[in-house]
């Protein structure tokens, strides 16, 4: 038995009992539950232009940007519920929130970028359901030391990026950000934030630049000064980050703190809230946005947008 299936295997026996019933899934968001809050509006992404950026939160980590006609899949979650899939069976948590596209209405990404392993953002169902869609044709960037949770499927490329690590795809420049989160995917697997920085999981932001416009994906993190040595690389707009927060403060911020890493550490412009409203967590499922809306009017960024579905453009 390999590495991969043994972690599987031992996960779900030792938490077997967790296993929710969800039916058979059929590779779009049409098989969702009719009791989801549907988001207020969605993107009309027929209204794109080349020329502009325009970043739409399809829902949780999973943002889809057009960034100057190069188009950007973060973290994507398109599905029910997220966690180990066994013959119809998912072991982990159900969305409470409609994703504002299904998964066949998102044009083909150039890029799907992926921040760490955790279920919730490096959703197996979902790639696997959108590689099938494109085989072949997609490529993909990951935090160092997780491909190998998704090798198996089909793939343009599938690369690795570490921390302050640069590279250019597809006309885009990336660079690993550090944040603090932590990496495995299943219990007992190495992970930097225990120690193992040669042969652990690593987790990720990502810095984006094209045609001189600086994007941040914060993916995943808790309140951290680790953002303070990107302070003088002009970003532009900030992914960041607001919810989940209880009770894990210890990996995630909150919006405040949220606010003040993008704005007081990053410098950013342009504020985007991503991370809540999607799935059940400590906190009521509307306290990251109200608490964000409430305080952002001490802060001097522009909030991009503040619900599920919405859409922020930038004019080229």
């Amino acid at each position: 038995m390999d590495r991969r299936n043994f972690l599987k295997k031992s996960f779900v026996t030792s938490i077997g009992s967790l296993i929710i019933p969800t039916g058979l899934l059929k590779g779009n968001t049409k098989t969702l539950s009719d009791g989801m809050i549907k988001p207020a509006s969605r993107p009309d992404i027929d209204t794109w232009e080349e020329n502009d950026i325009n970043i739409a939160w399809i829902g949780h980590a999973t943002v889809l940007i057009n960034f100057f006609g190069k188009i950007i899949l973060t973290d994507p979650v398109f599905f029910e519920a997220v966690g180990i899939y066994i013959e119809g069976y998912i072991l982990g948590p159900r969305r409470v929130s409609l994703p504002a596209l299904q998964l066949d209405e998102i044009p083909k990404p150039d890029i799907v970028l992926i921040s760490h392993a955790h279920m919730d953002h490096m959703d197996y169902k979902t790639l696997k359901a959108i590689t099938e869609k494109y085989p072949g044709e997609l490529d993909c960037v990951v935090a160092y030391n997780t491909k190998d949770v998704i090798d198996d499927l089909h793939w343009k490329s599938l690369q690795e990026v570490d921390w302050d690590e640069r590279m250019t795809l597809n006309g885009v420049n990336f660079k690993g950000i550090e944040v603090q989160h932590f990496g495995w995917r299943y219990p007992g697997e190495k992970d930097r934030n225990g120690g193992y920085f040669k042969d652990g999981r690593s987790f990720n932001g990502f810095m984006m630049e094209r045609f001189g416009k600086k994007i941040l994906f914060g993916g995943d993190t808790t309140f951290t000064e680790k953002f303070k040595k990107h302070k003088f690389e002009n970003v532009d707009i900030a992914i960041m980050p607001i919810g989940a927060y209880k009770p894990w403060r210890k990996y995630h911020c909150t919006p405040e703190e949220a606010l003040v890493m993008a704005e007081y550490y990053l410098g950013a412009k342009y504020f985007i809230p991503i991370h809540c409203k999607t799935f059940e967590r400590g906190e009521m499922i509307d306290e990251p946005l109200n608490w964000l809306n409430n305080s952002s009017r001490h802060y001097k960024m522009e909030i991009g947008l503040r619900d599920i579905g919405e859409t922020f453009t930038l004019k080229g």
